[in-house]
């Protein structure tokens, strides 16, 4: 006779990978603000790429400096995008294992701990980069201090 695992086996197998489910609801949250975020920037590094070539002087070199920025954190968030990702997919895996492994008769529970453990080391470098995105992007928002300067009244 095959092995078919109880009803009560599977439900408390449901109820180990809920964890993981509410872990891929943050991440697809996280994944929707980083992909907000890296439309903003493009259209941001299309804007100043149109105004690039008729500035000249401290404009020019204004325009210059924000389109690095702009890279930098185009690059930036792609690699939170993939870390995100990445983090979701072990994430998966992790609810996939916890059934096969159920179903399998499996002792595998090294293999899921190491692939949560890599999903967790996965989000939090996507969040760590999502956060340097964050205050690269604040930097190019300062108000000039000749802005700021009284004018007459």
């Amino acid at each position: 006779m095959e092995y078919s695992p109880a009803v009560t086996t599977i439900a408390q197998t449901i109820q180990l990978s809920l964890s993981p489910v509410f872990m891929l609801a943050g991440i697809g949250a996280l994944l929707n603000v980083l992909a907000g975020r890296l439309s903003r920037v493009v259209d941001r590094a299309r804007a100043v790429e149109a105004l690039h070539p008729r500035s000249s002087g401290p404009e020019h070199d204004r325009h210059v400096w924000e389109l690095r920025l702009l890279d930098k954190r185009m690059s930036v968030i792609n690699a939170a995008l993939v870390m995100g990702v990445s983090s979701a997919v072990m994430t998966c895996l992790v609810v996939a294992l916890l059934f096969v492994a159920e179903l399998a008769r499996l002792h595998i529970g090294t293999v899921v701990a190491l692939s949560f453990i890599l999903a967790m080391i996965l989000l939090i470098a996507a969040l760590a980069s999502f956060l340097i995105e964050v205050r690269m992007s604040l930097r190019a928002i300062h108000i000039r201090p000749e802005l700021l300067e009284k004018g007459p009244l």
